[in-house]
Protein backbone atom coordinates (compact mmCIF):
# COMPACT_ATOMS: atom_id res chain seq x y z
CA UNK A 1 0.00 0.00 0.00
CA UNK A 2 1.41 3.39 -0.49
CA UNK A 3 1.81 5.32 2.29
CA UNK A 4 2.74 8.69 1.43
CA UNK A 5 4.44 10.92 -1.98
CA UNK A 6 6.78 13.26 -1.05
CA UNK A 7 6.95 15.97 -4.05
CA UNK A 8 9.98 18.13 -4.74
CA UNK A 9 10.07 20.87 -8.04
CA UNK A 10 7.69 19.00 -9.87
CA UNK A 11 6.43 21.26 -13.27
CA UNK A 12 3.99 23.23 -10.68
CA UNK A 13 5.18 21.48 -7.64
CA UNK A 14 7.46 22.90 -5.15
CA UNK A 15 7.23 21.14 -2.01
CA UNK A 16 4.45 18.39 -1.18
CA UNK A 17 3.99 15.63 0.59
CA UNK A 18 0.57 13.46 0.38
CA UNK A 19 -0.13 10.64 3.35
CA UNK A 20 -2.38 8.32 1.45
CA UNK A 21 -4.67 6.05 3.62
CA UNK A 22 -6.34 2.27 3.14
CA UNK A 23 -9.66 2.30 0.82
CA UNK A 24 -10.54 4.23 -2.16
CA UNK A 25 -8.57 7.60 -2.16
CA UNK A 26 -10.09 10.14 -4.44
CA UNK A 27 -8.25 13.02 -5.87
CA UNK A 28 -10.25 15.72 -7.21
CA UNK A 29 -10.12 19.46 -8.92
CA UNK A 30 -10.45 21.70 -11.47
CA UNK A 31 -9.16 21.11 -14.73
CA UNK A 32 -5.26 22.04 -15.14
CA UNK A 33 -4.94 22.37 -11.76
CA UNK A 34 -2.58 19.74 -11.83
CA UNK A 35 -4.01 16.61 -10.83
CA UNK A 36 -1.75 14.64 -14.23
CA UNK A 37 1.31 16.01 -12.36
CA UNK A 38 0.68 13.93 -9.23
CA UNK A 39 0.15 10.52 -11.51
CA UNK A 40 3.05 11.58 -13.45
CA UNK A 41 5.03 12.10 -9.95
CA UNK A 42 4.01 8.55 -8.90
CA UNK A 43 5.09 7.07 -12.29
CA UNK A 44 8.54 8.86 -11.91
CA UNK A 45 8.77 6.51 -8.32
CA UNK A 46 7.50 3.69 -9.85
CA UNK A 47 10.22 3.86 -12.71
CA UNK A 48 8.30 5.30 -15.54
CA UNK A 49 10.41 7.24 -18.68
CA UNK A 50 12.22 10.73 -16.85
CA UNK A 51 12.35 13.75 -18.75
CA UNK A 52 13.52 17.22 -18.07
CA UNK A 53 10.12 19.31 -18.74
CA UNK A 54 9.21 17.68 -15.25
CA UNK A 55 11.62 20.15 -13.18
CA UNK A 56 10.65 22.87 -11.76
CA UNK A 57 11.50 26.01 -14.07
CA UNK A 58 14.66 28.04 -12.13
CA UNK A 59 14.91 24.65 -9.86
CA UNK A 60 18.09 22.10 -10.85
CA UNK A 61 16.88 19.26 -9.79
CA UNK A 62 13.48 17.48 -9.53
CA UNK A 63 12.69 14.62 -6.55
CA UNK A 64 9.98 12.20 -5.53
CA UNK A 65 9.70 10.05 -2.81
CA UNK A 66 7.11 7.46 -2.60
CA UNK A 67 6.61 5.45 1.11
CA UNK A 68 4.90 1.86 0.68
CA UNK A 69 3.90 -1.24 3.30
CA UNK A 70 4.58 -4.24 2.00
CA UNK A 71 3.45 -8.17 3.28
CA UNK A 72 6.82 -10.12 4.57
CA UNK A 73 6.19 -12.34 1.29
CA UNK A 74 5.18 -9.68 -1.10
CA UNK A 75 6.85 -10.52 -4.17
CA UNK A 76 9.04 -6.65 -4.51
CA UNK A 77 11.05 -8.33 -1.36
CA UNK A 78 12.20 -11.15 -3.66
CA UNK A 79 13.07 -9.17 -6.42
CA UNK A 80 15.24 -6.98 -3.95
CA UNK A 81 16.73 -10.22 -2.56
CA UNK A 82 17.71 -11.46 -5.60
CA UNK A 83 19.59 -8.07 -6.64
CA UNK A 84 21.44 -8.51 -2.99
CA UNK A 85 19.45 -5.62 -1.84
CA UNK A 86 17.88 -4.99 1.84
CA UNK A 87 14.44 -4.89 2.28
CA UNK A 88 11.70 -4.82 4.94
CA UNK A 89 8.17 -4.18 5.66
CA UNK A 90 8.27 -0.27 4.31
CA UNK A 91 9.52 0.14 0.84
CA UNK A 92 10.95 3.95 0.18
CA UNK A 93 11.23 4.10 -3.79
CA UNK A 94 12.98 7.95 -4.25
CA UNK A 95 13.60 9.01 -8.14
CA UNK A 96 15.38 12.47 -8.72
CA UNK A 97 15.66 14.34 -12.53
CA UNK A 98 18.17 17.21 -13.09
CA UNK A 99 17.59 19.80 -15.57
CA UNK A 100 19.85 17.75 -17.74
CA UNK A 101 17.26 14.82 -17.97
CA UNK A 102 19.79 12.58 -16.37
CA UNK A 103 18.07 10.36 -13.50
CA UNK A 104 18.75 8.93 -10.71
CA UNK A 105 16.92 5.86 -8.75
CA UNK A 106 17.19 4.72 -5.00
CA UNK A 107 15.51 2.01 -2.90
CA UNK A 108 15.78 2.26 0.48
CA UNK A 109 18.52 5.24 -0.29
CA UNK A 110 20.27 2.43 -2.01
CA UNK A 111 21.28 3.50 -5.09
CA UNK A 112 19.85 0.97 -8.10
CA UNK A 113 19.52 0.95 -12.12
CA UNK A 114 16.22 2.05 -13.40
CA UNK A 115 15.24 -1.15 -14.57
CA UNK A 116 14.90 -2.45 -11.39
CA UNK A 117 13.24 0.75 -9.83
CA UNK A 118 10.69 -0.71 -12.62
CA UNK A 119 10.48 -4.09 -11.61
CA UNK A 120 10.28 -3.44 -8.22
CA UNK A 121 7.27 -0.77 -8.94
CA UNK A 122 4.89 -2.87 -11.09
CA UNK A 123 4.57 -5.33 -8.03
CA UNK A 124 3.35 -2.61 -5.68
CA UNK A 125 0.99 -0.45 -8.31
CA UNK A 126 -1.28 -0.52 -11.11
CA UNK A 127 -2.10 2.32 -12.96
CA UNK A 128 -4.96 2.02 -15.63
CA UNK A 129 -5.92 4.68 -17.92
CA UNK A 130 -2.84 6.46 -18.32
CA UNK A 131 0.28 4.35 -18.92
CA UNK A 132 -0.32 1.96 -21.91
CA UNK A 133 2.23 -0.46 -20.85
CA UNK A 134 1.22 -1.74 -17.54
CA UNK A 135 -0.95 -3.95 -15.56
CA UNK A 136 -3.93 -5.53 -17.70
CA UNK A 137 -3.05 -3.54 -20.52
CA UNK A 138 0.74 -5.61 -21.23
CA UNK A 139 -0.87 -9.06 -23.03
CA UNK A 140 2.72 -10.64 -21.39
CA UNK A 141 0.54 -10.92 -18.39
CA UNK A 142 -2.48 -11.91 -19.56
CA UNK A 143 -1.66 -15.65 -19.28
CA UNK A 144 -0.15 -14.99 -15.68
CA UNK A 145 -3.70 -13.41 -14.46
CA UNK A 146 -5.91 -16.42 -16.39
CA UNK A 147 -3.93 -19.00 -14.74
CA UNK A 148 -4.24 -17.01 -11.24
CA UNK A 149 -7.63 -16.47 -11.62
CA UNK A 150 -8.04 -20.31 -12.51
CA UNK A 151 -6.07 -21.23 -9.38
CA UNK A 152 -3.15 -22.93 -11.51
CA UNK A 153 -0.08 -24.18 -10.08
CA UNK A 154 3.46 -24.32 -11.67
CA UNK A 155 3.60 -28.16 -11.90
CA UNK A 156 3.78 -27.92 -15.67
CA UNK A 157 6.63 -25.92 -14.86
CA UNK A 158 8.60 -29.05 -13.30
CA UNK A 159 7.30 -31.44 -16.11
CA UNK A 160 8.76 -28.96 -19.16
CA UNK A 161 12.07 -28.56 -17.31
CA UNK A 162 12.14 -32.38 -16.99
CA UNK A 163 11.17 -32.75 -20.97
CA UNK A 164 13.87 -30.22 -22.03
CA UNK A 165 16.39 -31.91 -20.05
CA UNK A 166 15.79 -35.17 -21.78
CA UNK A 167 16.27 -33.15 -24.92
CA UNK A 168 19.42 -31.60 -23.63
CA UNK A 169 20.68 -35.54 -23.34
CA UNK A 170 19.80 -36.21 -26.77
CA UNK A 171 21.23 -34.12 -28.21
CA UNK A 172 24.42 -33.96 -26.21
CA UNK A 173 24.73 -37.94 -26.98
CA UNK A 174 23.62 -37.15 -30.71
CA UNK A 175 26.85 -35.06 -30.83
CA UNK A 176 29.34 -36.77 -28.71
CA UNK A 177 28.58 -40.07 -30.92
CA UNK A 178 28.84 -38.25 -34.30
CA UNK A 179 32.31 -37.02 -32.87
CA UNK A 180 33.17 -39.90 -31.91
CA UNK A 181 32.38 -42.01 -35.18
CA UNK A 182 34.50 -39.72 -37.32
CA UNK A 183 37.28 -40.80 -34.79
CA UNK A 184 36.44 -44.42 -34.79
CA UNK A 185 39.22 -45.23 -37.40
CA UNK A 186 41.33 -43.46 -35.83
CA UNK A 187 40.79 -44.70 -31.97
CA UNK A 188 40.87 -48.19 -33.03
CA UNK A 189 43.91 -47.97 -34.65
CA UNK A 190 45.56 -45.96 -31.34
CA UNK A 191 43.81 -49.10 -29.03
CA UNK A 192 45.94 -51.90 -31.47
CA UNK A 193 49.24 -49.87 -31.01
CA UNK A 194 48.59 -50.03 -27.23
CA UNK A 195 47.17 -52.84 -26.82
CA UNK A 196 50.65 -54.25 -28.93
CA UNK A 197 52.67 -52.51 -27.06
CA UNK A 198 51.62 -53.20 -23.42
CA UNK A 199 52.65 -50.36 -21.56
CA UNK A 200 53.14 -51.14 -17.90
CA UNK A 201 52.68 -48.98 -14.93
CA UNK A 202 56.44 -47.73 -13.77
CA UNK A 203 58.05 -49.57 -16.86
CA UNK A 204 59.94 -46.48 -18.53
CA UNK A 205 61.99 -45.96 -14.75
CA UNK A 206 62.63 -49.64 -14.42
CA UNK A 207 63.86 -49.48 -17.92
CA UNK A 208 66.06 -46.26 -17.69
CA UNK A 209 67.43 -47.27 -14.40
CA UNK A 210 68.25 -51.26 -16.47
CA UNK A 211 69.69 -49.51 -19.52
CA UNK A 212 72.05 -46.82 -17.19
CA UNK A 213 73.91 -49.78 -15.77
CA UNK A 214 74.08 -51.54 -19.43
CA UNK A 215 75.54 -49.13 -20.09
CA UNK A 216 78.40 -49.43 -17.77
CA UNK A 217 78.38 -53.24 -17.41
CA UNK A 218 81.63 -54.26 -17.56
CA UNK A 219 82.93 -51.48 -14.97
CA UNK A 220 79.93 -52.34 -12.87
CA UNK A 221 80.79 -56.15 -12.86
CA UNK A 222 84.40 -55.87 -11.91
CA UNK A 223 83.40 -53.54 -8.77
CA UNK A 224 80.80 -56.10 -7.81
CA UNK A 225 83.03 -59.14 -8.43
CA UNK A 226 85.82 -56.81 -6.24
CA UNK A 227 82.60 -56.10 -3.30
CA UNK A 228 82.46 -59.66 -3.25
CA UNK A 229 85.74 -60.90 -2.82
CA UNK A 230 86.20 -58.58 -0.12
CA UNK A 231 83.38 -59.72 1.77
CA UNK A 232 83.66 -63.22 1.32
CA UNK A 233 86.91 -63.80 1.82
CA UNK A 234 88.58 -65.72 4.68
CA UNK A 235 89.88 -62.82 6.21
CA UNK A 236 86.82 -61.27 7.44
CA UNK A 237 87.63 -58.98 10.59
CA UNK A 238 84.14 -59.21 11.49
CA UNK A 239 83.69 -62.56 11.99
CA UNK A 240 87.61 -62.73 13.57
CA UNK A 241 86.39 -60.28 16.25
CA UNK A 242 83.31 -62.26 17.12
CA UNK A 243 85.18 -65.28 17.54
CA UNK A 244 87.42 -63.72 19.59
CA UNK A 245 84.96 -61.88 21.94
CA UNK A 246 82.80 -65.06 22.26
CA UNK A 247 86.17 -66.94 23.53
CA UNK A 248 86.03 -64.92 26.40
CA UNK A 249 82.28 -63.77 26.71
CA UNK A 250 82.22 -65.48 30.02
CA UNK A 251 85.01 -63.20 31.69
CA UNK A 252 83.58 -59.60 30.08
CA UNK A 253 79.84 -60.45 31.59
CA UNK A 254 77.26 -58.77 30.97
CA UNK A 255 79.37 -56.30 29.07
CA UNK A 256 80.08 -58.42 25.86
CA UNK A 257 76.53 -58.80 25.08
CA UNK A 258 75.97 -55.80 23.62
CA UNK A 259 79.46 -55.59 21.29
CA UNK A 260 78.91 -59.59 20.40
CA UNK A 261 75.39 -59.02 19.29
CA UNK A 262 76.48 -55.75 17.06
CA UNK A 263 79.19 -57.57 15.58
CA UNK A 264 76.70 -60.71 14.88
CA UNK A 265 74.42 -58.34 13.25
CA UNK A 266 76.56 -56.84 11.03
CA UNK A 267 78.15 -60.33 9.79
CA UNK A 268 74.54 -61.61 8.92
CA UNK A 269 73.85 -58.12 6.94
CA UNK A 270 77.20 -58.79 4.99
CA UNK A 271 75.92 -61.98 4.38
CA UNK A 272 73.09 -60.25 3.21
CA UNK A 273 75.12 -57.76 1.04
CA UNK A 274 76.91 -60.82 -0.61
CA UNK A 275 73.90 -62.08 -1.77
CA UNK A 276 72.42 -59.29 -3.67
CA UNK A 277 75.97 -58.36 -5.19
CA UNK A 278 75.57 -61.99 -6.57
CA UNK A 279 72.00 -61.39 -7.98
CA UNK A 280 73.17 -58.31 -9.51
CA UNK A 281 76.23 -59.81 -11.21
CA UNK A 282 73.74 -62.93 -12.00
CA UNK A 283 71.48 -60.29 -13.43
CA UNK A 284 73.94 -58.23 -15.94
CA UNK A 285 75.80 -61.52 -17.09
CA UNK A 286 72.79 -63.28 -17.90
CA UNK A 287 70.32 -60.79 -18.85
CA UNK A 288 68.08 -60.93 -21.65
CA UNK A 289 68.05 -57.76 -22.71
CA UNK A 290 70.58 -55.46 -24.51
CA UNK A 291 71.01 -51.76 -25.09
CA UNK A 292 69.44 -51.66 -28.57
CA UNK A 293 66.28 -53.66 -27.45
CA UNK A 294 66.13 -51.22 -24.29
CA UNK A 295 66.50 -48.40 -26.15
CA UNK A 296 63.87 -49.27 -29.35
CA UNK A 297 61.41 -49.81 -26.17
CA UNK A 298 61.85 -46.68 -24.58
CA UNK A 299 61.31 -45.22 -27.97
CA UNK A 300 58.27 -46.65 -28.66
CA UNK A 301 56.82 -45.94 -25.01
CA UNK A 302 57.74 -42.31 -25.37
CA UNK A 303 56.37 -42.07 -29.34
CA UNK A 304 52.70 -43.06 -28.01
CA UNK A 305 53.25 -41.06 -24.78
CA UNK A 306 53.63 -37.37 -27.39
CA UNK A 307 51.21 -38.61 -30.25
CA UNK A 308 48.71 -38.21 -27.00
CA UNK A 309 50.05 -36.13 -24.92
CA UNK A 310 50.36 -37.88 -21.89
CA UNK A 311 53.10 -39.36 -19.75
CA UNK A 312 54.44 -43.10 -20.52
CA UNK A 313 52.60 -44.25 -16.90
CA UNK A 314 49.34 -43.01 -18.33
CA UNK A 315 49.02 -45.26 -21.08
CA UNK A 316 47.79 -47.97 -19.22
CA UNK A 317 45.02 -45.73 -18.40
CA UNK A 318 44.56 -44.57 -21.22
CA UNK A 319 44.47 -47.45 -22.94
CA UNK A 320 41.15 -48.43 -21.01
CA UNK A 321 39.91 -45.10 -21.75
CA UNK A 322 40.36 -45.61 -25.55
CA UNK A 323 38.86 -49.48 -24.72
CA UNK A 324 35.51 -47.77 -23.34
CA UNK A 325 34.82 -44.98 -26.11
CA UNK A 326 35.20 -47.48 -28.82
CA UNK A 327 32.38 -49.82 -26.84
CA UNK A 328 30.35 -46.65 -26.97
CA UNK A 329 30.53 -46.30 -30.03
CA UNK A 330 29.26 -49.98 -30.93
CA UNK A 331 26.79 -49.42 -28.49
CA UNK A 332 25.62 -45.86 -29.80
CA UNK A 333 22.62 -47.27 -31.82
CA UNK A 334 21.05 -48.43 -28.77
CA UNK A 335 21.63 -45.76 -26.03
CA UNK A 336 20.31 -43.47 -28.72
CA UNK A 337 17.39 -45.53 -29.14
CA UNK A 338 16.90 -45.57 -25.37
CA UNK A 339 17.17 -41.47 -24.98
CA UNK A 340 14.81 -41.08 -27.86
CA UNK A 341 12.12 -43.07 -26.24
CA UNK A 342 13.15 -41.10 -22.83
CA UNK A 343 12.69 -37.59 -24.82
CA UNK A 344 9.68 -38.48 -26.54
CA UNK A 345 8.47 -40.42 -23.33
CA UNK A 346 8.95 -36.77 -21.52
CA UNK A 347 7.45 -34.93 -24.14
CA UNK A 348 3.97 -37.13 -24.25
CA UNK A 349 3.99 -36.27 -20.66
CA UNK A 350 3.93 -32.41 -21.11
CA UNK A 351 1.83 -32.32 -23.54
CA UNK A 352 -0.85 -34.21 -22.11
CA UNK A 353 0.10 -32.57 -18.95
CA UNK A 354 -0.67 -28.90 -21.42
CA UNK A 355 -3.33 -30.09 -22.90
CA UNK A 356 -5.18 -30.50 -19.62
CA UNK A 357 -3.86 -27.04 -18.63
CA UNK A 358 -5.25 -25.37 -21.61
CA UNK A 359 -8.99 -27.28 -20.52
CA UNK A 360 -9.06 -25.63 -17.53
CA UNK A 361 -7.81 -22.11 -18.84
CA UNK A 362 -10.36 -22.41 -21.61
CA UNK A 363 -13.20 -23.12 -18.61
CA UNK A 364 -11.45 -20.55 -16.60
CA UNK A 365 -11.23 -18.03 -19.22
CA UNK A 366 -15.33 -18.87 -20.66
CA UNK A 367 -16.23 -17.77 -16.70
CA UNK A 368 -14.30 -14.95 -16.38
CA UNK A 369 -15.99 -13.40 -19.79
CA UNK A 370 -19.19 -14.07 -18.62
CA UNK A 371 -18.69 -12.47 -15.40
CA UNK A 372 -17.14 -9.11 -16.82
CA UNK A 373 -19.37 -9.32 -19.34
CA UNK A 374 -22.39 -8.66 -16.29
CA UNK A 375 -20.12 -5.84 -14.97
CA UNK A 376 -20.25 -3.71 -18.39
CA UNK A 377 -23.60 -2.59 -19.14
CA UNK A 378 -23.24 -0.43 -15.39
CA UNK A 379 -20.06 0.89 -16.63
CA UNK A 380 -22.28 2.40 -20.29
CA UNK A 381 -20.26 -0.57 -22.31
CA UNK A 382 -23.30 -2.13 -22.92
CA UNK A 383 -22.51 -2.45 -26.61
CA UNK A 384 -19.11 -4.02 -25.74
CA UNK A 385 -17.74 -7.39 -25.54
CA UNK A 386 -14.66 -8.77 -23.39
CA UNK A 387 -13.38 -12.13 -24.72
CA UNK A 388 -10.56 -14.13 -23.03
CA UNK A 389 -8.80 -15.19 -26.63
CA UNK A 390 -6.61 -18.68 -26.23
CA UNK A 391 -4.91 -19.69 -29.14
CA UNK A 392 -2.50 -22.52 -29.73
CA UNK A 393 1.05 -21.99 -29.91
CA UNK A 394 3.91 -23.41 -32.53
CA UNK A 395 6.05 -25.88 -30.78
CA UNK A 396 8.96 -23.56 -30.73
CA UNK A 397 6.93 -21.31 -28.29
CA UNK A 398 5.91 -23.94 -26.01
CA UNK A 399 7.41 -23.01 -22.70
CA UNK A 400 7.02 -23.65 -18.67
CA UNK A 401 3.53 -22.17 -18.79
CA UNK A 402 2.36 -24.41 -21.21
CA UNK A 403 1.09 -24.28 -25.25
CA UNK A 404 -1.53 -21.67 -25.10
CA UNK A 405 -1.24 -17.64 -25.67
CA UNK A 406 -3.82 -15.97 -23.57
CA UNK A 407 -5.01 -12.39 -24.48
CA UNK A 408 -7.67 -10.43 -23.35
CA UNK A 409 -9.13 -8.53 -26.05
CA UNK A 410 -12.38 -6.24 -26.48
CA UNK A 411 -15.20 -5.14 -29.08
CA UNK A 412 -16.89 -1.96 -28.43
CA UNK A 413 -19.53 -1.75 -31.44
CA UNK A 414 -21.44 -5.15 -32.10
CA UNK A 415 -20.31 -6.87 -34.88
CA UNK A 416 -16.64 -5.60 -34.87
CA UNK A 417 -13.76 -7.99 -34.82
CA UNK A 418 -12.49 -7.99 -31.47
CA UNK A 419 -8.67 -6.38 -30.55
CA UNK A 420 -6.48 -5.18 -28.13
CA UNK A 421 -7.42 -3.25 -25.83
CA UNK A 422 -5.44 0.01 -26.07
CA UNK A 423 -6.33 -0.31 -29.54
CA UNK A 424 -9.63 -0.43 -29.40
CA UNK A 425 -10.92 1.68 -26.73
CA UNK A 426 -10.40 5.04 -25.47
CA UNK A 427 -9.03 6.28 -22.55
CA UNK A 428 -12.12 6.42 -20.48
CA UNK A 429 -13.51 3.01 -22.20
CA UNK A 430 -9.90 1.30 -20.94
CA UNK A 431 -9.80 2.80 -17.49
CA UNK A 432 -13.58 1.03 -17.18
CA UNK A 433 -12.61 -2.37 -19.00
CA UNK A 434 -10.00 -2.31 -16.63
CA UNK A 435 -12.59 -1.92 -13.80
CA UNK A 436 -14.79 -4.27 -14.48
CA UNK A 437 -11.73 -6.91 -14.87
CA UNK A 438 -10.15 -6.08 -11.64
CA UNK A 439 -13.45 -5.99 -9.93
CA UNK A 440 -14.13 -9.76 -11.33
CA UNK A 441 -10.58 -10.41 -10.26
CA UNK A 442 -10.34 -8.57 -7.47
CA UNK A 443 -8.07 -11.00 -4.98
CA UNK A 444 -5.34 -11.11 -7.84
CA UNK A 445 -2.31 -9.24 -8.48
CA UNK A 446 0.77 -8.67 -6.34
CA UNK A 447 0.46 -4.79 -6.38
CA UNK A 448 -1.40 -3.49 -3.76
CA UNK A 449 -2.28 0.00 -4.60
CA UNK A 450 -4.28 0.43 -8.01
CA UNK A 451 -4.55 3.92 -9.67
CA UNK A 452 -7.16 4.67 -11.94
CA UNK A 453 -7.19 7.47 -14.58
CA UNK A 454 -9.98 8.81 -16.72
CA UNK A 455 -11.80 6.35 -15.83
CA UNK A 456 -15.16 8.41 -15.31
CA UNK A 457 -14.13 9.89 -18.81
CA UNK A 458 -17.62 10.74 -20.98
CA UNK A 459 -20.15 9.60 -18.36
CA UNK A 460 -22.17 10.51 -15.94
CA UNK A 461 -25.61 9.91 -13.57
CA UNK A 462 -25.85 6.52 -12.85
CA UNK A 463 -23.17 5.15 -14.99
CA UNK A 464 -20.90 7.31 -12.45
CA UNK A 465 -22.25 6.13 -9.74
CA UNK A 466 -21.47 2.26 -10.96
CA UNK A 467 -18.48 2.91 -11.23
CA UNK A 468 -18.43 4.40 -8.04
CA UNK A 469 -19.68 1.59 -6.62
CA UNK A 470 -17.07 -0.79 -8.14
CA UNK A 471 -14.30 0.95 -7.04
CA UNK A 472 -15.31 1.22 -3.71
CA UNK A 473 -15.98 -2.79 -3.86
CA UNK A 474 -12.08 -3.07 -4.92
CA UNK A 475 -10.86 -0.96 -2.41
CA UNK A 476 -12.06 -3.06 0.37
CA UNK A 477 -8.98 -5.51 -0.41
CA UNK A 478 -7.03 -2.78 -2.30
CA UNK A 479 -5.72 0.37 -2.19
CA UNK A 480 -7.50 2.34 -4.75
CA UNK A 481 -6.44 5.90 -5.88
CA UNK A 482 -8.78 7.34 -8.23
CA UNK A 483 -8.32 10.40 -10.07
CA UNK A 484 -12.50 11.80 -10.91
CA UNK A 485 -14.26 14.39 -12.19
CA UNK A 486 -17.37 12.67 -11.10
CA UNK A 487 -19.38 13.82 -7.94
CA UNK A 488 -20.52 10.30 -7.91
CA UNK A 489 -17.52 8.98 -7.36
CA UNK A 490 -15.85 11.25 -4.89
CA UNK A 491 -18.75 10.52 -2.90
CA UNK A 492 -17.91 6.68 -2.37
CA UNK A 493 -14.42 7.59 -1.56
CA UNK A 494 -13.35 7.03 2.11
CA UNK A 495 -10.69 9.72 1.87
CA UNK A 496 -10.37 12.93 -0.09
CA UNK A 497 -7.99 15.46 -1.25
CA UNK A 498 -8.62 18.46 -3.70
CA UNK A 499 -5.77 19.46 -6.03
CA UNK A 500 -5.55 23.16 -6.43
CA UNK A 501 -3.58 25.74 -7.94
CA UNK A 502 -2.80 29.37 -6.78
CA UNK A 503 -0.41 31.94 -7.04
CA UNK A 504 -1.00 34.76 -10.15
CA UNK A 505 2.97 35.12 -11.54
CA UNK A 506 4.62 31.54 -9.57
CA UNK A 507 1.66 29.63 -10.17
CA UNK A 508 1.82 26.12 -7.72
CA UNK A 509 0.02 23.32 -7.57
CA UNK A 510 -1.50 22.04 -4.03
CA UNK A 511 -3.36 19.47 -2.67
CA UNK A 512 -5.45 19.64 0.65
CA UNK A 513 -7.25 17.03 2.23
CA UNK A 514 -10.61 17.00 3.01
CA UNK A 515 -11.41 15.51 6.51
CA UNK A 516 -14.71 16.94 7.29
CA UNK A 517 -18.00 16.21 6.00
CA UNK A 518 -18.66 19.86 5.51
CA UNK A 519 -15.50 20.27 3.25
CA UNK A 520 -15.87 16.77 1.44
CA UNK A 521 -19.63 18.15 0.51
CA UNK A 522 -18.53 21.58 -0.46
CA UNK A 523 -16.04 20.26 -3.10
CA UNK A 524 -18.38 17.85 -3.97
CA UNK A 525 -21.43 20.62 -4.60
CA UNK A 526 -18.45 22.48 -6.62
CA UNK A 527 -18.24 18.89 -8.96
CA UNK A 528 -22.16 19.16 -9.57
CA UNK A 529 -22.77 23.01 -9.93
CA UNK A 530 -19.63 24.42 -11.03
CA UNK A 531 -17.87 27.83 -10.35
CA UNK A 532 -21.53 28.84 -8.31
CA UNK A 533 -22.13 27.06 -5.72
CA UNK A 534 -26.31 26.81 -5.07
CA UNK A 535 -27.76 25.41 -1.76
CA UNK A 536 -29.26 22.52 -4.39
CA UNK A 537 -25.93 21.57 -4.96
CA UNK A 538 -25.17 21.20 -1.12
CA UNK A 539 -28.14 19.30 -1.24
CA UNK A 540 -27.46 17.10 -3.85
CA UNK A 541 -24.14 16.64 -2.53
CA UNK A 542 -25.54 15.36 0.90
CA UNK A 543 -27.48 13.09 -1.25
CA UNK A 544 -24.68 11.64 -2.47
CA UNK A 545 -22.77 11.08 0.58
CA UNK A 546 -25.40 9.61 2.39
CA UNK A 547 -25.65 6.92 -0.62
CA UNK A 548 -21.98 6.47 -0.55
CA UNK A 549 -21.54 5.74 3.10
Amino acid sequence: MLTSLRIHNVVLIDQLTIEFEKGLCALTGETGAGKSILLDSLGLALGARSESALVRKGADQASVTATFEVEKNHPSLAILQGAELAGDRELILRRSVSKDGRSRAFINDQPVSVALLREVGDTLVEVHGQFETQGLLNPSTHRNLLDEYAGIDGKLSEIHEAWKNEETKLEELKAETEKSRTEENYLRQSLEDLDGLEPKQGEEEGLASLRERLMHREQVLEGLNTAYQILSGDDDPVRKAWAALDRIADKLGEQAKEVIGALDRASSETQEAIASIQSLSTDLEQSEHSLESIDDRLFALRAQARKHECTVDELPALRDKLAAQLSRIEHADEALAAQIKKAERARKTYIQEAEKLSDVRKKAAAKLDKLVAKELPPLKLEKAKFVTDITALEQPEWGPQGMDRVRFLVATNPGSEPGALNKIASGGEMARFMLALKVVMAELGAAGSLVFDEVDSGIGGSTADAVGERLARLARDKQVLVVTHAPQVAARASHHWIVLKDGQKDMRTNVIPLGEVAERREEIARMLAGATITNEARAAADKLLETGT
